[in-house]
């Protein structure tokens, strides 16, 4: 199978770009993995994608690629220089596998270089071949150097000319080896490539092997070669003119499950720009292109390699039913051979009876009188020299076993009839001393009989065994073909790419896995009416809740569903420990950096309250959800039906205590792991029973503040408190110089973040004084909070609670105008809902604002400042980001409304009657998945992730529960998608009756 372009290839390729694309400017660049990029052009209506992979090909594509969910280093690097540049000209380096693709003109040029040889290589260079970056640096010898800050080479490689001298062409084939073949001389000496070569020798007449001295004389034969090389230069040259496109296919044949008939398919094997003289008898694809050729063999690389895959698994089955088959009617030959050996034996002692007899008796006579084995043999030996009857008969004696053998023969063997008989032969027969020869032919007569017992019981059986080898061999074509178009027929959903799982009230739930994709999910993802969710923890994920409609409001147990989520992707997975989540809505999250201060790339802010869910255990799971066909969604719809807000309590109910499970591959004891997990529950519900009759202050801004020393990177913690507002700021955060009036933007790196303890509220007076210690002070501000410190330093907590009560405050939460209408002295508190409502509009409520700080994306721009933006920007915020090129398009991968229909096809209880597309795995809170049919616990433990998604999926398919259909669906997922949302390292809680036998 052809693997990559060839020269003439290349050739062709850079023909069809050059009158398609150039003068069409670069819209977006992205990247498929680390050696596909992607080049989105436009040019007034038109638009075109141009796809090139590191050392393969370089071509225009129709087909929709997957991109990176974050852009690369290197997609960065060439967004950076290229967007919006023109592209000016695309040529080929020399004579070489390389392609320049030159964006810009003049000072403002930039090159794309693309090696498509050996392990390939992209390079961006400026105008004068300077690399800005490099995909592979290396370095060829002491004085070729392939790195940045380095001139790139655009000489390239010149070939020796052997058309217009033919003297190069004969000092070739005179320096080459007798029996060389003539192809192989060629292929690395020109620029032709091996395709081109053996059509032209095919052409000219020589044999598609010809052989030096051989099939080729050199005297003879050099001028027709030497015309052919010509042909093969002149459509070298005309290539882009006459370039069409050609895919050669080659036949495959299948067998099918039903009939057992062989099918034929046909499987794409070459592409190339013209059709070839030994193609002509192939199978092909002509296409209008030479790049619609290429983009077809690609595009349909991969289904192709299933459907191999699975032809392989239909030969191998076939092999061993045929294998089988084999083996039994090997079986029964023998069985017969069997009986008419021992017929024939039991036939031949009946007829010499009477030698037979006189023989045994001889024998007998010399073992009664105790002569030697050694002796009898001589006198056997002696006899047979004096020509006794007897004596010749006997072959060997097996005095040992008590047997001699004989070669007895038919009396009649001298007939002409039996003569021709090969039955009549004279055969050696064993003889057993202790019976006559009667009994002889009585035991072989016996043998021939339980031969043919056994003959027939082996064919009531080989018949059984075939029919059941035949059936298991239809079910695995059955299965490899339903595996093979399950996979073809899977549809990646959007969602797929991040963390994600289906609430208990039907909302998609979706998760970062690094801070680039929860950047990527805050700013593509999170719209109106969804939930942000986050834990204030070393690797805790950004979670958004959709709300598909803006007019409902997010059910607490979603929200505590979430809240497990982003806890369970964080430090305290490991850890082992319980803490808790925060939420807020949609229209607290922000671009927009507090007054005086400016967010750095990659960063983002939320404003207002923060909404603190109750801590609960870790247990999440593991299970199967099945696309269901669109007859079949209507049975389901109630599958995931909002509960009543009455019933949120049932979210501790919900099967937190294990039941008699096995866990696997772990050291840690079971019963440490439940009395933990027992003693969590309880601290659990006794908090949230305690959250029900609590202030509202209480449960929105808990006294507690977690210790952020342990983060990862540079993540710092800084408090600013003034009159009007309080935030708390996580991640790095620059601050403006208000003396430099012209503008510019001074770089300051945040203080470093303090270990903190967990302590009590603060008082009102400390609140106070730390606020105006971090704000921009005021005159005598200083010496004034200096007193109220010292005033107010030996209060403690009881005695502000009750000068609060008697000046009726709570706080700095509570609402100050519900307050003039209570009553003095009369406990005013309301019960509070687990999820308090967030009033971030409210004037009277305090501002908290916490930064969550985001790895910025590589980029190459000098600066990374911004000024500080405005309250009033807000609502454009996401438009304007979009406009500024940071790579993310309101048109790609974007979920739309359907996103709602394709939860209602999803169902983790399949029903016999349900006909199922295929199946997704997901890994959600263990509440969430206790409808499933397929489910397992997933518990911190010592496992590594694809050893734990393999036992789970044995386990899946050792159901008795599962029909055909849904093991089939099983086995069609792949190892590497059943355990990538796996938190780390976990263990199993796996039912006994279903874990897997070692």
């Amino acid at each position: 199978m052809k693997a990559r372009f060839t020269t003439i290839d290349i050739v062709a390729a850079i023909a069809e770009i050059n009158q398609k694309l150039v003068g069409m400017r670069v819209n977006q660049i992205y990247d498929v993995d680390h050696k596909i990029y992607l080049i989105r052009l436009h040019r007034s209506e038109e638009k075109a994608v141009l796809l090139f992979e590191s050392g393969i090909r370089i071509h225009i594509t129709d087909f929709q690629w997957p991109k990176n969910p974050a852009p690369s280093g290197f997609s960065m690097k060439l967004r950076k220089h290229l967007n919006n540049k023109r592209l000016e000209m695309v040529t080929q380096v020399g004579q070489d596998r390389i392609i320049n693709l030159q964006f810009g003109t003049g000072e403002a040029a930039y090159h794309v270089i693309i090696e498509l040889y050996d392990r390939g290589n992209i390079v961006l260079c400026d105008f004068e071949y300077m690399i800005l970056n490099i995909l592979r640096p290396r370095t060829e010898g002491e004085d070729v150097r392939f790195l940045v800050k380095e001139k790139y080479p655009m000489e390239g490689t010149v070939v020796e000319d052997c058309i217009s001298n033919t003297e190069v062409l004969q000092n070739w084939l005179v320096s080459a080896k007798v029996g060389d073949n003539l192809k192989k001389i060629l292929v690395p000496k020109t620029n032709y490539g091996p395709a081109l070569i053996e059509h032209v020798l095919l052409e000219f007449g020589f044999p598609s092997n010809s052989r030096i001295g051989t099939q080729f004389d050199i005297t003879r034969d050099l001028p027709k070669l030497h015309l052919a090389l010509k042909s093969a230069d002149g459509i070298m040259q005309n290539i882009g003119n006459i370039a069409k496109g050609i895919v050669v296919q080659k036949r495959e044949s299948r067998p099918a499950a039903s009939s057992g008939e062989n099918q034929d398919f046909f499987t794409n094997q070459e592409f190339h720009p013209m059709l070839y003289k030994q193609h002509e008898s192939h199978p092909f694809i002509e296409l209008p292109s030479f790049n619609q050729a290429v983009d077809e063999f690609f595009s349909k690389m991969e289904s192709q390699k299933l459907d191999l895959k699975a032809v392989q698994q239909e030969r191998d089955a076939m092999k061993k039913l045929a294998n089988i088959r084999q083996d039994h009617e090997k079986r029964l030959a023998n069985l017969h051979q069997v009986q008419e050996i021992d017929e024939r034996k039991a036939r031949l002692i009946e007829m010499n009876q009477p030698l037979i007899d006189h023989a045994i008796q001889v024998v007998r006579s010399a073992l009664a009188n105790q002569v030697s084995w050694k002796e009898i043999d001589e006198l056997v030996e002696e006899a047979t020299r004096k020509g006794d009857p007897v004596a010749k008969i006997i072959k060997k004696l097996k005095l040992s076993k008590n047997h001699i053998t004989l070669l007895l023969s038919y009396p009649y063997a001298g007939d002409s009839d039996s003569e021709s008989d090969e039955s009549s032969k004279p055969q050696l027969v064993d003889i057993d001393l202790d019976l006559t020869a009667f009994a002889n032919a009585r035991k072989y007569f016996g043998e021939k009989k339980n031969a043919s017992k056994k003959e027939q019981k082996t064919i009531e059986s080989s018949h059984k065994a075939f029919k059941s080898a035949e059936k298991k061999a239809k079910q695995t074509l059955k299965e490899s073909a339903a595996i093979a178009t399950i996979r073809k027929a899977r549809k990646v959903l959007w969602f797929e790419k991040f963390y994600w799982f289906i609430s208990s009230d039907n909302y998609i739930v979706v998760g970062g896995r690094d801070r680039q994709q929860n950047e990527l999910l805050v700013k593509r993802y999170l719209k109106a009416g969804d939930i942000y969710v986050h834990a204030d923890l070393h690797g805790a994920s950004s979670i958004v809740v959709k709300n598909f409609s803006t007019s409902n409001r997010i059910p607490p147990r979603t929200l505590q569903e979430a809240g497990l989520m982003a806890v369970g992707y964080s430090a305290a997975w490991e850890a082992k420990v319980m803490t808790t989540a925060w939420w807020v809505e949609s229209s607290q999250v922000s671009k927009t950096a507090p007054s005086g201060e400016y967010l750095t790339t990659g960063s983002f802010m939320i404003r207002g309250k923060k909404n603190f869910l109750p801590p609960l255990p870790i247990v999440l799971g593991f299970g199967l959800l099945f696309r269901l066909e669109e007859s079949s969604i209507a049975r389901h719809l109630n599958d995931r039906k909002p509960k009543a807000l009455d019933d949120e309590s049932s979210i501790l109910d919900t099967d937190i205590v294990d039941e008699h499970v096995s866990c696997s591959s772990d050291s840690e004891s079971d019963g440490d792991e439940k009395n933990e997990y027992a003693k969590s529950i309880e601290d659990a519900r006794a908090l949230l029973s305690l959250s029900r009759v609590t202030n509202d202050s209480e449960v929105a801004f808990p006294d507690t503040v977690v210790d952020m020393s342990n983060s990862s990177g540079n993540r710092n913690t800084i408090k600013a408190l003034n009159e009007e507002e309080s935030y708390t700021i996580i991640g790095d955060v620059q601050t403006i110089n208000k003396n430099l009036r012209d503008g510019k933007v001074k770089e300051e790196s945040a203080k470093s973040n303090q270990s903190l303890k967990k302590v009590t509220e603060p008082t009102n007076q400390e609140i106070e004084a730390e606020k105006n210690q971090q704000s921009t002070s005021k005159r005598g501000q200083k010496g004034k909070m200096k007193k109220i410190k010292e005033k107010y330093k030996d209060q403690d907590e009881d005695e502000r609670q009750l000068k609060m009560d008697l000046l009726q405050s709570a706080g700095p939460a509570r609402d100050k105008g519900k307050n003039k209408n209570k009553k003095k002295g009369k406990n005013t508190e309301m019960k509070k809902p687990i999820f308090p409502k967030t009033i971030a509009s409210d004037p009277q409520l305090p501002k908290e604002e916490t930064l969550i700080e985001k790895v910025p994306l590589k980029s190459d721009k000098t600066s990374d400042t911004q000024q500080p933006a405005t309250d009033g920007q807000l609502a454009t915020e996401q438009t304007e980001e979009n406009a500024e090129g940071d790579g993310i398009e309101e048109d790609v991968d974007q979920p739309v409304i359907t996103d709602a229909d394709i939860l209602n096809a999803m169902t983790g209880i399949p029903q016999i009657e349900d006909e199922l597309l295929y199946v997704v795995p997901v890994v959600a809170p263990y509440s969430t998945l206790m409808p499933y049919k397929f489910k397992v616990k997933i518990l911190p433990g010592q496992t590594k992730r694809g050893k734990a998604s393999k036992t789970a999926m044995s386990v899946f398919l050792l159901d008795k529960t599962a029909t055909n259909r849904e093991r089939d669906l099983i086995k069609s997922l792949k190892d590497q998608d059943v355990g990538r949302n796996f938190p780390g390292r976990v263990k199993l809680a796996i039912p006994q009756s279903l874990k897997p036998k070692k």
